[in-house]
C-alpha cells in the first residue's frame, strides 16, 4: 500500500457521516395513522369533559336560570351564591376534616398492606398462600351490598361503630391492590432477589431496600385510587356514623337536600367543593405515576 492511498483513507474515515433524511413516505404515513387515534381520544374527551363542564357552569348560575328553556350552557350572570349558602348551611370544614383523615390513614394502610400481601403471593411458593389469593379474587365477584351486612355485625361487635376506625379497618385490605403488586412482583426476576440473598440481605431488607423501592409506580397509582375510593364512599359511612360532627363530605353533600324541594344552586355548589381534593391529589401524583420507570433496576 502506498502512502498516497494511507493518506486518502485517513481522510475519507475522517469525514463525518452525514445523516441520511427520513423518507417523507414515511413521515405522512405515521401521520396518517396516527389520525384516526387521534380524532377517537379527542371524541373521547369531549363525551367525558362536556358533562363535567356544563355541571360546573351550572353551578354557578342562579337557581332560577338552571331550568329556564331554551336551556344555556353559559351562565348570563355568574354567581357564587351556590358556593357560600353551601359552605355557611353545612359544616364542611369538619366534613373535610373528618373526610381527609379517613382517606390519608386509609390510603396509606390499604397501599402498605397490598404491597406486603402482593409481594408475599407473588414470590413465596405455598399452596395456603394460592388459597389465599383465590379468596381474594372471589370478594370481587360478590356486590359490595351483599357484604355490608355481615361486615356492619363484625365492626360493631369490635367496638367501632359510630367512630372513623370502623371506616377505615375495612377498606385496608383490598383485592384490586393485591392484584395489582402481585402481577407486578411477578415481572421482577427472581434473580433479583437470589442475588441479594447470597450478598447476605435479610428477607425483610430485601423487601423495604428493593421490592418497595421498585413498585414506586403501583403504589403511587394505588394510592391515588385508593384515595378516591374513600372520598366518594357514601354507603359505608352512611351506615357506620350517626353524629353530625363525624360525618364525611358525601354525607354532608346529602344533608343539602332538603324533604320537600332541592335547591340545586346549593347542591350544585357543595359538589364541586367535593370535587377540588381529588382533582389537586391527581394533579399532584400524576406525573409520578407517567414518570416513573417501572423497569428500572433492573437488567434483561
Amino acid at each position: 500500500m502506498t502512502t498516497t492511498d494511507t493518506v486518502r483513507k485517513a481522510d475519507a474515515d475522517s469525514v463525518p457521516a452525514v445523516p441520511r433524511k427520513r423518507r417523507r413516505g414515511a413521515a405522512s404515513g405515521g401521520l396518517r395513522r396516527a389520525i384516526p387515534a387521534t380524532t377517537l381520544l379527542w371524541v373521547l374527551a369531549a363525551l367525558y369533559g362536556v358533562p363535567v363542564v356544563w355541571f360546573v357552569l351550572s353551578s354557578l348560575k342562579p337557581a332560577g336560570d338552571l331550568f329556564s328553556l331554551p336551556l344555556t350552557v353559559f351562565p348570563d350572570d355568574p354567581t357564587l351564591s351556590g358556593y357560600k349558602e353551601a359552605w355557611a348551611s353545612a359544616n364542611f370544614s369538619g366534613y373535610f376534616i373528618n373526610t381527609i383523615i379517613v382517606c390519608v390513614i386509609a390510603t396509606i394502610l390499604t397501599v402498605g398492606v397490598s404491597c406486603c400481601t402482593g409481594y408475599a403471593l407473588a414470590k413465596y411458593d405455598n399452596k395456603w398462600l394460592k388459597a389465599f389469593f383465590l379468596c381474594i379474587l372471589a370478594t370481587t365477584m360478590l356486590p359490595a351490598e351483599v357484604m355490608l351486612a355481615p361486615l356492619f355485625l363484625v365492626v360493631r361487635d369490635l367496638g367501632l361503630y359510630n367512630s372513623l376506625s370502623g371506616i377505615i379497618l375495612p377498606a385496608l385490605l383490598t383485592a384490586t391492590g393485591c392484584f395489582m403488586f402481585r402481577q407486578f412482583f411477578l415481572t421482577v426476576p427472581d434473580e433479583l432477589i437470589e442475588a441479594a440473598r447470597i450478598d447476605g440481605a435479610k428477607e425483610l431488607s430485601i423487601f423495604l431496600r428493593i421490592m418497595v423501592p421498585l413498585s414506586r409506580p403501583i403504589m403511587l397509582t394505588l394510592a391515588i385510587l385508593s384515595f378516591q375510593w374513600r372520598w366518594n364512599d357514601y354507603i359505608w359511612p352512611l351506615l357506620m356514623l350517626n353524629d353530625p360532627e363525624k360525618f364525611t363530605v358525601q354525607i354532608g353533600i346529602q344533608s343539602l337536600v332538603g324533604a320537600q324541594n332541592i335547591n340545586w344552586s346549593v347542591l350544585l355548589g357543595g359538589s364541586v367543593i367535593s370535587m377540588v381534593p381529588l382533582i389537586v391529589v391527581f394533579l399532584v401524583f400524576q406525573k409520578y405515576v407517567m414518570n416513573a420507570d417501572i423497569n428500572a433496576g433492573l437488567k434483561d
